[in-house]
Formats: structure tokens, sequence, C-alpha cells
């Protein structure tokens, strides 16, 4: 059962659908202030580039500033077919204080901020974070509209983002992306990445391995005899088997894994090298939180 290494996000770019979530290189606790290791930082991403991942997922709430600002100084000036993926709608004043602003002004202060973070004239891909309850939505996707009409972003994507609010925003706008927390042990979203599939849409699978985003480890290394004992027949490691299972999932699920070790960057591009056979597909699909309604 093969399946395409690369998706092409809205006609206009080909990336590769195994990319890197840097959310991990932040500060601690709560992803908040500068990556303790910062040129350990600049190692891992430049390591992520010479490993041919040409999509990074980024956002202007971690750190806050922090992690544009170290994707900027590792990588910039940035090689012509890597996308760089951020996010605005969060505000983090602390580790343990943030709020959410939706609004037009909001994610324009947002988007201006992340250019200058950037180093950028354009954001290839800026999508809202989470739906401000405060702001109808409506509001934010006119307002991500207007920043790309002026030129300041290029796609359109929305994050954390239910079925019926994709269907809404649709109405306004060409939706390029959606980012939303999937896993082999968390199927909950599987209807928006069929429909996502239907209409060319980028899906953006984070926490891919069925933890915590915002925690060390991984589920996946706990109590999951059945999987560990499928990825040693397999000789592959169970984060492995997670992520080609991804893959193979849906042609448009782009896969964004973070770490902060380089050994485990590798291993996690080396499972896109897997091919799982369709029995074995259905066998892992067995695993884990099935769809609901």
């Amino acid at each position: 059962m093969t399946v395409p290494k690369t998706f092409t996000i809205a006609n206009n770019k080909e990336v590769r659908r195994l990319g890197y979530g840097a959310m991990r290189l932040t500060g601690q606790p709560a992803n908040f202030g500068p990556y303790a290791d910062w040129d350990g930082g600049k190692k891992l991403l430049r390591r992520v580039v010479d490993l041919g991942v040409n999509f990074i997922d980024t956002a202007r709430a971690y750190g806050p500033a922090w992690n544009e600002l170290l994707v900027a100084d590792a990588l910039h000036p940035y090689p012509p077919d890597l996308m760089i993926a951020t996010k605005g709608g969060v505000v983090k004043r602390s580790a343990t204080e943030r709020y959410l602003d939706g609004s037009p002004d909001g994610l324009r202060r947002d988007c201006e901020e992340s250019l200058k973070n950037l180093r950028v004239d354009r954001i290839d891909l800026y999508q809202l974070h989470w739906v401000d309850p405060g702001t109808p939505l409506a509001d934010s996707v006119s307002g991500l509209a207007k920043l790309r009409e002026e030129g300041k972003i290029r796609n359109i994507g929305l994050s954390n983002i239910a079925l019926q609010q994709l269907t809404e925003a649709l109405q306004i706008v060409d939706i390029t992306s959606v980012q939303n927390r999937f896993s082999i042990l968390d199927k909950k979203d599987e209807a928006i990445v069929d429909f996502c599939a239907a209409r060319g849409i980028a899906f953006l699978a984070y926490g891919p391995l069925g933890g915590d985003p915002f925690k060390q480890g991984s589920p996946l290394t706990e109590a999951e005899g059945a999987l560990a004992k499928f990825a040693a027949k397999r000789n592959a490691t169970t984060t492995q088997i997670a992520i080609a299972w991804l893959l193979h999932r849906s042609a448009n699920t782009i896969v964004i894994p973070g770490t902060t070790s380089i050994q485990h960057l590798e291993e996690n591009v080396a499972a896109a090298d897997l091919v799982l056979g369709e029995e074995e597909m259905r066998t892992l699909s067995t695993f884990g939180v099935t769809t609901t309604p």
C-alpha cells in the first residue's frame, strides 16, 4: 500500500507530508519564554531542513514570539521550498495566564508581529489558533481574508476547529488547512479528515503520537503492548508505526511531530519510508478512540 510523499498546499507549494512541529523549542513550563538551549534548537532546526523536511509549524503564542524568533535565527534566509506555517489569536501573558483574541484587530496585531519575528514580507500559511468565543467566527475569518487581500499572508488555515465551524468559514473564504489533534490513539476527528480530503484541504495532524502536546512523553511508550508487538514485527518503533499510520490514513494529512532530540527527529523522518499493507492498516485502525458522531 503505497502513499504519496508530498501534498500540494493550495495548488502553489508542494511539501513533504512529514513536517516538523516546533512548539517544544520554547521555555518550560507551558511553552513560555525562550528555549533554554538556543544554539541546540538552531542545530535541530537546521537538521530538520537537511533531512528534506520542508514544512515547519509554529505560532506567535509559542514563547510567545520566541519560537518564531528561533526559527528565523536558525533558518533565515529560508530555502525556497520551505513553507512556514504560523498561527495567531492567542495572547499569552505568563506560563499560567492566556486569553483568546480572534478579533480582526487582534489577528492583525499578531500577524504583523509574526511577520517581523519570521523576517518575511508575507506568511505562507497563517492560521486562527483557537476559535475565540467572544468573537463571531465570521469576523475572525473575514479578518484573515483582509490580511490576505493586503498580501500579508498567502494561505488561510484554521486550528482546533469543529466541522460545523469549518463549513461556516468556507462560506466566507477558501480554507487551505485545518490543524487539529489526531493520532492512532485519538481518531475523534476522522470526519474532518475525510471532509478536508474531499476538498483538497490539508489536514495538519498535531499530537500525532497520541499524547498531550503540552507535556513531555507519549502514551505510545506506556501501556500500548499490542502496538509495541506490532512495531517489533516490523522492526520499527511504536512512534514510527503511529506516524506511518497517519501518512497512510489520508493523502491530505501532513504529520507534524515535535521533538527536541535530533535522534528522535531522524527516527520520525524515517517513518515516512514505512509501507503498511491494507490488512495492517485495518489492524492498526482498531487502536485508540474511534470516531464520534
